[in-house]
């Protein structure tokens, strides 16, 4: 597999990423929710530009350097030292390769080193045991099951290396 890689998320990539999104039904709690994505590209720069402040950083997950996915690391408390993570990946197509496995170990590594993170946070809904499984693999912890969704916890254990992410726009 290629290698995979996090750069800070621009515009470009956001639509590169949006135009081959598919919505994966294995995430929705209530499926009543689910529907089929339709590119929009005026609701594309909406949501990239909702995302960009001070309490959020948004990446770019690359597979040799082709937009597959985001990763979040939102929700960032700099008095507590904590975030949450959150990741999306574009279709089944880079699903079950490791690249979310991938991604999710060089955004908390950002998150201890460049943002000085004690914690990452995460959840899932109940039925995201895939999500679940790459969560515990990464290190998270469980920590609660409440209200539909499993919460966990990664807390700073190591030193690490984020040589393959770019803060760069």
């Amino acid at each position: 597999m290629e290698d995979i890689s996090l750069s800070i998320m621009t515009r470009e990539q956001c639509h590169a990423l949006y135009r081959d999104w598919e919505n994966d039904p294995a995430i929705y709690a209530d499926m009543g929710q689910f529907k089929p994505y339709r590119y929009d590209a005026a609701a594309v720069d909406r949501y990239f530009d909702t995302r960009q402040n001070p309490s959020r950083v948004l990446f770019a997950i690359l597979l040799g350097g082709r937009v597959i996915g985001e990763l979040q690391l939102k929700r960032i408390d700099r008095e507590r030292k904590e975030c949450t993570l959150s990741i999306h990946l574009q279709n089944d197509s880079v699903k079950g390769r490791g690249c979310g496995t991938a991604a999710e170990r060089l955004a908390v590594q950002y998150a201890f080193d460049v943002l000085g993170m004690t914690a990452v946070k995460a959840d899932t809904t109940l039925k995201n045991t895939r999500s679940q499984h790459v969560l515990e693999k990464v290190g998270f912890r469980f920590v609660e099951e409440k209200d539909g969704f499993r919460y966990y916890r990664y807390d700073v254990k190591r030193g690490a290396d984020s040589k393959n992410i770019s803060t760069e726009m």
